[in-house]
């Protein structure tokens, strides 16, 4: 089994809120971090909203990083998104977690585009997504019968 990418879902709990709601440290952060992983980087963008919160991704070669924060949670959900085998997530999310002072963090991680022998998904996934899109026409079905 190959898969065409390598997914880590990050959340980051109790982080230095001030540096949570600075646009320009945040994207500071998130390129330094995809180089020091080892990544190319092609562009960035990076919004601060008002009264507070950051959005922004850096667009890697191998694909992406991207951030959203709540700084009156101390909290940021950071995603980590690469193909191949050239960048080192784990590189990028140990410094994002020193340098937003995560106390808590928690990670989720997926093979994306998993790939089965001649790029054919196999029988049994494809079953599993044909099974939830019965389910979800016939609870639409229901809905409608009971309205």
């Amino acid at each position: 089994m190959k898969a065409l990418g390598y997914h880590v879902m990050l959340e980051l709990f109790d982080c230095d809120r001030e540096i949570l709601n600075d646009v320009n440290k945040i994207e500071e952060h998130m390129i330094y971090a995809a180089k020091k992983a080892g990544a190319t980087i092609i562009s960035s963008s990076f919004h601060h909203f008002s009264p507070q919160g950051v959005s922004g991704v850096v667009v890697i070669a191998e694909s992406h990083l991207a951030i959203h924060t709540w700084p009156e949670y101390g909290y940021a959900a950071v995603d980590v998104f690469t193909c191949g085998n050239t960048v080192d997530t784990f590189t990028a999310y140990r410094y994002l977690k020193e340098k937003f002072c995560a106390q808590i963090v928690k990670s989720y991680e997926m093979n994306r585009g998993e790939l089965y022998g001649n790029n054919i998904v196999s029988k049994a996934q494809e079953l599993h997504v044909e099974k939830l899109e019965f389910e979800e026409k016939e609870l639409e079905k229901r809905g409608k019968e009971n309205a």
